[in-house]
């Protein structure tokens, strides 16, 4: 497989102590890195809109949600899981499963928000960020076993 830019930093002199481990745990490591990057993408917007433009945070967290999901997308395609998919039929199944499934932990979300947040008065950003954890972790087992699973044939 073609080395990515995370292979060659990791070649970089004193990262290269930690190239055995990394290339042991590649798509967790990139998983966690890049799942923390879309939680920043996700938990900006939603501060932005429900905090700054006052916006109801059930429709704040679902337009950070599509910010959110279409950065996942293209980094967990390109980068956690290097999929080729390059049939198109293939690719939109896997688009479909990939956004059914971001649709499922979305509700999970908003369940936990709505309870949390606009039931029982908790701190917004708060229980936003512990719904990420949680969605985070749903997000890769859903990508893991459903979405992503044997595409990563030539």
């Amino acid at each position: 497989m073609k080395e990515d830019i995370f292979d060659k930093i990791m070649k970089l002199p004193g990262l290269r102590i930690l190239e055995p481990f990394y290339k042991k745990n590649k798509e967790v490591l990139l998983y966690l890195f890049f799942g923390g990057l879309t939680f920043l993408v996700s938990i900006g917007s939603y501060a932005y809109f429900n905090v700054t433009i006052g916006w109801n945070e059930l429709i704040a967290n679902i337009v950070s949600w599509i910010f959110a999901v279409a950065f996942a997308y293209v980094t967990n395609k390109i980068w956690v899981f290097s999929t080729r998919n390059l049939k198109v039929g293939d690719l939109l199944l896997e688009i479909l499963k990939f956004f059914g499934g971001r649709v499922f932990t979305l509700v999970v979300e908003e369940l936990i928000l709505f309870v949390f947040i606009t039931r029982l008065h908790f701190n917004s950003i708060l229980i936003k960020v512990i719904a990420q954890i949680v969605v985070i972790l749903l997000n890769y087992v859903i990508s893991k076993l459903f979405v992503f699973k044997n595409t990563n044939e030539p």
